[in-house]
């Protein structure tokens, strides 16, 4: 049936081919920091429209886990987010700054999934699982500056951009190689999806590592960082947003790599002395708690969510 169709209609599919190929090089694109090329026909407010669907489905899901907004978990965290925002070119998007995103950050009550996200639109999102392996505000700082990058290279845009050249790519192979859909669709995702991912992936680290260090955080702290997600993964489940990643080895060799550059932020910004040494979380909680650090919202590039229903986030609770 494939050879009939690739006989009848070997026209059909070469014009086709031409007018994808027209509509791929006509959107291409750079990506910010890195300078990559790549096809992205997703428009921000498209991709925006569609993370509105997915916070809510996360929020049906983990609400009630919530921790309340003067949580120190959620004070801190915060507090990481707006120190990033500012080099990574996003800060201005709040609403309270004019723009469409209001930056929002909500910290999820399990300790068993080491996982955090931001979805386009300005949402964050930490469990409590990773605040571990983050152990202290630098390393996560990488964390989230990983995931803030994502972001800043509107990867969410670019893969929902190429899954219809996924899709293309493996009603070619079907027709032009005799194979199955299941086989060719098997056979898009190890050339084109799996690749594109790992390299969203790299590029998010590289980006990160150099907003965390324009941010004053210690760009070696991420190799820290990745040396203890390594150890955890070895006594743990793999954390959620590690899948269709590079491997943990692969990732501190290449932010070693970058660290020159990245440390030439660090001193560009005239961090050293005054973030020479950062504390643990343990002392930055205990400081806000004493400090009474939650200062007034209004002006903030930086909101915390409310807590669920559920009375989690006693201040007196054991850390970890």
């Amino acid at each position: 049936m494939q050879c009939y169709i690739w006989r009848n209609y070997r026209g059909y599919v070469i014009g086709l081919g031409a007018i994808g190929g027209l509509v791929y090089v006509s959107n291409l694109e750079k990506v910010p920091f890195t300078g990559r090329r790549r096809f992205n026909i997703v428009s921000p407010e498209l991709e925006k429209q569609m993370a509105a669907a997915s916070y809510d489905e996360i929020i049906a899901q983990f609400g009630s886990q919530i921790l309340p907004a003067d949580h120190p978990y959620t004070i801190l965290t915060a507090r990481v987010v707006e120190r990033l925002l500012p080099a990574s070119g996003l800060a201005n998007s709040g609403s309270d700054s004019g723009g469409d995103d209001e930056w929002r950050v909500h910290v999820i009550d399990e300790p068993s999934q080491m996982n955090a996200f931001v979805i386009p639109g300005g949402k964050v999102f930490v469990f409590t699982g990773i605040l571990p392996v983050a152990q202290d505000e630098a390393g996560l700082a990488t964390i989230l500056g990983h995931e803030i990058a994502h972001n800043v290279a509107h990867h969410a845009a670019e893969r929902l951009s190429s899954s219809g050249f996924v899709m293309l790519f493996a009603i070619a192979a079907s027709l032009i190689f005799d194979v199955s859909g299941g086989l060719a669709r098997s056979l898009a995702d190890l050339v084109l999806t799996l690749p594109n991912s790992r390299t969203q992936e790299i590029e998010a680290d590289h980006i990160g590592l150099l907003i965390m260090a324009e941010s004053c955080y210690p760009p070696a702290a991420a190799v820290d960082l990745w040396t203890r997600m390594d150890n955890a993964q070895k006594v743990a489940a793999p954390p959620q947003f590690l899948s269709t990643h590079p491997t943990n080895y692969n990732r501190r060799e290449l932010i070693r790599g970058w660290l020159p550059q990245a440390e030439a932020k660090y001193e560009d910004a005239q961090c050293a002395v005054a973030h020479r040494n950062l504390p643990s979380f343990r002392d930055i909680l205990g400081a806000i708690r004493r400090a009474d650090d939650d200062r007034p919202r209004a002006g903030r590039t930086v909101h915390a969510a409310s807590g669920g229903a559920n009375g989690k986030g006693d201040g007196d609770r054991d850390f970890w």
